[in-house]
Order: structure tokens, then sequence, then C-alpha cells
């Protein structure tokens, strides 16, 4: 992953707290006080606390009473119980895009992807990066922007557009953003191309007008997925706009940005988990080949090993 510094403040933590553990006698009461430290170390990291909960309890029911055998490393052990534990909340169902691209175009109408998410998390240059990995691999695209509301958000992706080689399909500012990605939609199908990417105005998720215009898009270009993007940085904010989007429409999937620029790390392990649905991809970088497949073995790996 780029970005070394990712997970480092939670690694070199849940190292104390194992550290800890080691010493201790298996016991509730002797082990109260390290979970609750471990609770802590979770919350200062940008872990849920929904998640903080969940890790704690599976840790402690794991570890209380348990027998050690004589010749029983107790470092791996708690390790262990530990990896298990961030193993359990980072589970959710697989998407691979590129084979969904590939079942879709089969069919007589393109794969369409809506993106979602408030203004100032990367939306617009993730698209860019996602529709990048698509031509990289064969496959078509063009790029609608269904975001008519905030200003230099057309030029913006016109911009990327001209830089991948494909087409941008637009109106004027404060026209309907429904309209704009139906016309997208109907282009793709007549021209056979192969992936539509809506971009959508950066909106809070309190805002109901924002929010309405949003579902009428999804209503308009039925997607075969919609996908939240989230500002890692911003810790807890971006795992309780996730949660707060997936009310407000059926999110299908999640993808972070600025993890290189991360340390803390918990959005990551916390996003997956409280929307029950998963990670696709990982911004980390400013280039449109910045994008790695989210894997959860890469960062069980990099916090344990």
């Amino acid at each position: 992953m780029k970005g070394k510094r990712v997970f480092e403040r939670l690694k070199r933590g849940l190292e104390g707290i194992i550290d800890k553990i080691k010493k201790t006698e298996l016991k509730e009461n002797k082990l109260v006080p390290i979970i609750w430290e471990l609770k802590l170390l979770l919350l200062e990291n940008d872990v849920a606390y929904s998640v903080v909960e969940q890790l704690c309890d599976s840790v402690t029911s794991s570890l209380v009473g348990k027998e050690i055998g004589r010749f029983e490393d107790i470092e791996q052990m708690v390790t262990d119980s530990l990896r298990n534990a961030v193993e359990e909340v980072l589970q959710t169902e697989k998407i691979d895009l590129l084979k969904t691209a590939t079942l879709k175009r089969s069919s007589e109408d393109p794969l369409v992807l809506v993106f979602v998410g408030i203004n100032g998390s990367g939306k617009t240059t993730t698209i860019a990066k996602v529709a990048h990995f698509l031509i990289q691999n064969g496959f078509s695209a063009v790029l609608a922007c269904s975001d008519t509301y905030r200003a230099g958000s057309i030029e913006q992706l016109a911009e990327h557009g001209k830089r991948l080689g494909i087409r941008v399909i637009k109106h004027q500012y404060g026209s309907d953003a429904a309209a704009v990605a139906y016309d997208a939609v109907n282009y793709a199908r007549a021209n056979a191309i192969d992936v539509v990417l809506i971009d959508t105005a950066g909106r809070m998720q309190t805002n109901k007008n924002l929010m309405e215009e949003m579902r009428k898009i999804i209503r308009v270009a039925q997607p075969d997925m919609t996908l939240f993007v989230g500002d890692a940085l911003t810790g807890n904010d971006a795992v309780a706009q996730a949660e707060e989007f997936s009310k407000h429409v059926n999110i299908n999937g999640s993808i972070l940005t600025k993890m290189d620029a991360d340390v803390k790390g918990g959005s990551a392990i916390s996003v997956a988990n409280v929307t029950k649905k998963p990670i696709l991809y990982l911004g980390n970088g400013q280039r449109y080949e910045d994008l790695m497949p989210f894997k959860s073995e890469i960062i069980i790996d990099r916090l344990f090993d």
C-alpha cells in the first residue's frame, strides 16, 4: 500500500496491547483495564464505536479463561485473537468490477455506475481513476456530469474526459441532473459504450433537496451500482456519511480516497462493517494509476506482520 504511514499508529498501539496481555493472567478482571485501553486506542484511530465494541467483545471472549499449553506461544495466541477479530469485522461480500463489466458487456445495455459523496472527498477525481482503470482493461467508457450544482464541476470532469480521451455528457449549470444521466445512458446504448460513470453533486446527507435529486438520478439511470466515495482523512465522519447515504440510497460499495496520507486507517476498518457493503478500491495518490483494489489481507498484514 502506497503511503507507509497508513496504520502506523494503530500498529504500534496494538503491539503495546499484545505485550500487556501476554504478561497478564487471562481472567476477566485482569483483562478489563487492558481491553479498555484497546477501546481507547481504536477510537483514537478513527475506528467507529460499533466496530470497536465488536472487536473488543471478540477479543475478550476468545481470551478470558483460555488455558495456555506448556509449549504454547502466548504472544502468538494473543496476536491471533486480535487478528481474527479484525478479519471478522472486515468480512463482506466481494465485488469484482472487471468481472461485472465483462458480464454486462454481453447484454445490450451498458454498465451504469453512480458515484455519491460530499464535496471535497475526491469523488470526481476518483471517477476519472475508475474510468482510466476500465479503459486500461479494454472497456470503453463515457462520463456524465450530473453535478450541475457546484461551480467548476462541469469543467473539472470535462478536463478529465479530455485527458482520458473519452466523451463527457454535460448540460448547463442548474439544469436537471437526472436528464444528464438519462442522456449519458442513451448515448452509451446508441454508441455501444461499455460503461457509464455518473458524477453527482457533492451533498451533505442532511440536505433534503439534494438527496431527493440524487434519488431521482438513480430512478432515471437505474444504475447497476451506486458507489459511495469517502475521504479517509475525515475518519469517523466518512463512516457516518457512508452510513447515512446507505439509508437514503442503496449503495453497493465504497471507495476511500487519500489513504496515502492517512496515518490512522480506522475508516478503512469501519466503513464496510457499518454499511455491510464492500470497499472496492482505495485511492492512494494523485495519478490516475493510484487506485488499488481493497483487500482485507493487506490491512491485516500491515497491522500484524
